[in-house]
């Protein structure tokens, strides 16, 4: 798809699924795979034909290596990984649940991942991207990931690269909610497109209403926002248009987890790819759906022909 790639920052990291319900210290056996919303992103991007670059830092253990082999199954440049080699890549454990979320569990504090700080990309060639696509799980994990957070956004301003922004609320990393808020809602100001659901939007700005939500992050800068709405889909406003895109159905649900990651490499893609906003969000909404009827973080995210084939059959 041309010869700039999207880049995709964050922590990816080892991922330990329970393969029975309860409590994660009477679960006997795990799957492994590999998490991180960005990291998700990434692989719908490539599985779509995208080219997707990934900034991280590992370190050197068994997860860093795994990730690593992954990203080069999957076609995702590993040109800009970064490694430390005295401290460890963060994984995390996932439950097993047939109803709602399923439990989770972080293994990432002091991870090489949450070092990342402007320094590391001072070489960065930013000439190479087309956009830039990060998440509120990042600048949450350190004083120095948000600063360089920060930094990559003014890069992008200044070089004219296309950024998105899914908020992704980890309430859990972050220092307080204040200072979650103040910080997500200064970067979404920031951003091209920004793609808060609605219960971020009620704690980020006291707002439930899809359209209401919109409107003041597009007040405050943003270019397009686009609210996810659960299975009715998502509502969109890029000023010039705007309106709600109904969702696909899903036949049964397997695991919520990684939706709005299948969803933002929708949305992303169909842009870069030049269609309407409403087309864009229409894919976001089918690469959702796939993927919650997938045990896996990533594992369900479509090929192109996949996507096609869904969206064709599919009946509103």
């Amino acid at each position: 798809m041309g010869e700039k790639s999207i880049l995709l920052v964050g922590e990816p990291m080892g991922l330990f699924i329970a393969k029975s319900e309860g409590a994660f210290e009477d679960v006997d056996e795990y799957s492994v795979a590999i998490a991180g919303a960005e990291f998700n992103v990434a692989v719908g991007l490539t599985r779509l034909g995208h080219a997707a670059s990934y900034l991280t830092k590992l370190g050197p253990d068994p997860f860093g290596k795994r990730i690593v082999k992954f990203m080069q199954r999957e076609n995702i440049s590993t040109d800009d990984i970064l490694y430390d080699d005295t401290l460890r890549t963060g994984f995390m454990l996932k439950g097993s649940t047939s109803e709602g979320d399923p439990a989770i569990y972080y293994f990432r504090a002091g991870s090489a991942a949450s070092t990342l700080s402007p320094a590391d990309v001072a070489g960065l060639d930013f000439s190479k991207f087309s956009a830039i696509h990060m998440t509120g799980i990042t600048p949450a994990l350190s004083d120095n990931t948000r600063e360089l957070c920060r930094f990559l956004a003014k890069k992008a301003h200044e070089e004219g690269i296309f950024i998105s922004f899914d908020p992704n609320l980890r309430p859990q990393l972050w220092p307080s909610q204040e200072v979650m808020a103040s910080y997500i809602n200064e970067f979404a100001a920031q951003c091209d497109l920004f793609l808060p659901g609605i219960a971020e939007g009620k704690i980020l700005a006291g707002l439930s209403d899809p359209a209401a939500i919109a409107e003041h992050y597009r007040a405050l800068g943003a270019g397009t926002v686009v609210v996810k709405v659960g299975g009715d889909g998502a509502y969109f406003d890029s000023g010039d248009e705007k309106g709600m895109v109904p969702g696909f159905h899903v036949s049964h649900i397997v695991d919520t987890v990684g939706a709005g990651d299948g969803f933002a490499a929708g949305v992303l893609s169909a842009r870069m790819e030049g269609l309407s906003w409403y087309d864009s969000v229409r894919r976001g909404n089918a690469i959702g759906a796939i993927q919650i009827m997938s045990v896996g973080d990533n594992d369900g995210l479509p090929t192109r022909e996949e996507l096609a084939q869904f969206m064709l059959t599919d009946e509103h």
